[in-house]
């Protein structure tokens, strides 16, 4: 498959704080299509966005980042209203944000409050993840700090929509500079990001657009609910006539290992002691706030 032709789809959250399993909610949505053209670089870009209305006030601090205030979004739609939308964004497409972790975590949950769930694009590709490949020895990873870097124009930082087309911009010059091939799979080792799993695995999407266990002891279970097992498939050997062989293919063995990189740990701890969800926080070279 080649990724060069595939929808290119960067996006962006401003939300009321940094936990998304704690209450706080989105603000803000807008995501960004982007084309390549035949120089490897942006041919055309087209926009979506969205003010959402929290239900809940917006603190201080984060008017004082984003310029968003209580009185913007009074009017504006929740997010079950667009909810939809964004689903039909990420769906099929090659997804870009900048800590990926984050937005996606914040997206899930809005979907699950109208009974969606994440879409699983084609890719999940993070360019604080490329930014720390590329430049291993700055101190900053922020997207103002990697778009100089990479001479990528960004005006109006914390704003959704800029952030999102200067995140897709960085993402594609980035793959240009190191003359990616384009094969999607070639893209993912690349990016070490997450893709669709391998056709004919272990993996399948239920009814509701889940990836569950398709056979096994947690057949119809979501696999993000079964992280050992995941681990263990990543070892797992059966023996046969002529000896001992892996129980699972190759690619579907780097999948896991890459997804259970991404999507099982957190790039920063306070405290080696704490175990709660919330202690998982943003890396100092990342965070805006």
């Amino acid at each position: 498959m080649h990724w060069k032709h595939l929808p290119i789809v960067a996006f962006d959250t401003e939300t009321t704080g940094l936990h998304p399993f704690g209450g706080d909610r989105i603000i803000e949505f807008a995501a960004v299509s982007m084309h390549i053209g035949p120089d490897g670089k942006v041919s055309g870009v087209s926009e979506h966005s969205w003010l959402v209305n929290p239900g809940i006030p917006i603190p201080h601090k984060v008017t004082e980042i984003t310029g968003i205030t209580d009185a913007d979004v009074a009017d504006a739609p929740p997010f079950k209203t667009i909810a939809d939308d964004v689903h039909a964004l990420l769906q099929g497409a090659i997804t870009v944000a900048h800590n990926y972790p984050f937005d996606l975590n914040f997206i899930s949950q809005e979907l699950n409050r109208v009974d969606l769930v994440w879409p699983e694009p084609l890719a999940e590709i993070d360019t604080v993840d490329l930014s720390i490949k590329s430049f291993p020895d700055a101190r900053s990873h922020r997207l103002k700090d990697v778009c100089k870097r990479m001479d990528v124009s960004l005006v109006g930082a914390h704003r959704a929509t800029n952030d999102a087309e200067a995140c897709g911009r960085v993402f594609i010059e980035l793959a240009r500079r190191a003359d990616v091939e384009d094969s999607l799979q070639a893209m993912l080792e690349w990016a070490n990001a997450i893709g669709r799993p391998p056709e004919n695995g272990p993996f399948t999407t239920n009814p509701a657009g889940t990836l569950v266990f398709a056979e096994g002891p947690h057949e119809g279970s979501p696999i993000g609910h079964q992280p050992i097992y995941l681990a263990w498939m990543t070892k797992a050997r059966q023996q046969a006539a002529d000896g001992w062989h892996w129980r699972f293919s190759e690619s579907t063995r780097r999948w896991v290992r890459r997804w259970l990189d991404i999507r099982g740990s957190g790039r920063s701890r306070p405290s080696m002691k704490s175990f709660r969800s919330d202690d998982w926080i943003v890396d100092s070279c990342i965070a805006e706030i």
